[in-house]
């Protein structure tokens, strides 16, 4: 017959057991509860408004032109658009051309830049089905045809950047960029500009 030195330990020892079991039972429900809390608390992402921002802004794009040579506007990989290079036309279709520091000035030449954006704007939204799937400007190559003294090539592509600023916003219109000048470009045209945008899943 066992001491009662020896029962007080043994029940001491399945004391000891059923608590561990037990908490072993409990903090997995505690952690659950806290856990689906939390994602309960988090809030769906909403998407951008582009669109309706683009509409009160007054700003019309112009129709997707069409490729004069073997390419395609724009290409979607990934979560990523590569716009081919644009260059400036005006809403009714005609196309600008010029050289920057001679036939055309800096002012001239940004305004170019900023045909430009509406231009790639219309192929973005043409690709996506709506602005309001882009969710930022990653990278902007902006190209200035210009006289070999010329050094203002980023003031002319201001004229894109500014107006990707005014639809996007600064956090999502804001790219990496480079403008530089080169001796000719096709047609003569002032400015040709290529972008890539980060892209969102199409809504189900």
């Amino acid at each position: 017959m066992p001491s009662a030195a020896n029962r007080r330990q043994f029940l001491h020892d399945g004391l000891l057991i059923t608590v561990g079991a037990c908490a072993g039972a409990v903090v997995p429900v505690l952690m659950r509860e806290q856990l689906m809390g939390r994602a309960v608390a988090v809030e769906t992402p909403t998407r951008p408004d582009f669109e309706k921002r683009l509409q009160e802004s007054g700003v019309e794009l112009p129709p997707q032109a069409k490729p004069v040579a073997v390419y395609v506007p724009a290409v979607i990989t990934g979560n990523l658009l590569f716009t081919a290079g644009h260059i400036p036309r005006t809403l009714s279709g005609e196309l600008i051309t010029g050289r920057v520091g001679d036939e055309m000035t800096v002012e001239q030449g940004t305004e170019a830049a900023r045909l430009v954006a509406l231009q790639i704007l219309s192929t973005v939204r043409q690709s996506l089905g709506t602005l309001d799937r882009v969710s930022r400007l990653v990278k902007v190559v902006g190209m200035v045809n210009c006289t070999p003294g010329f050094t203002q090539q980023p003031q002319v592509i201001n004229g894109f950047s500014e107006l990707m600023i005014h639809i996007f916003g600064a956090e999502a219109g804001t790219a990496a960029r480079s403008a530089v000048g080169v001796g000719s470009l096709p047609l003569n045209v002032p400015v040709e500009i290529e972008a890539v945008f980060e892209i969102l899943p199409a809504e189900v």
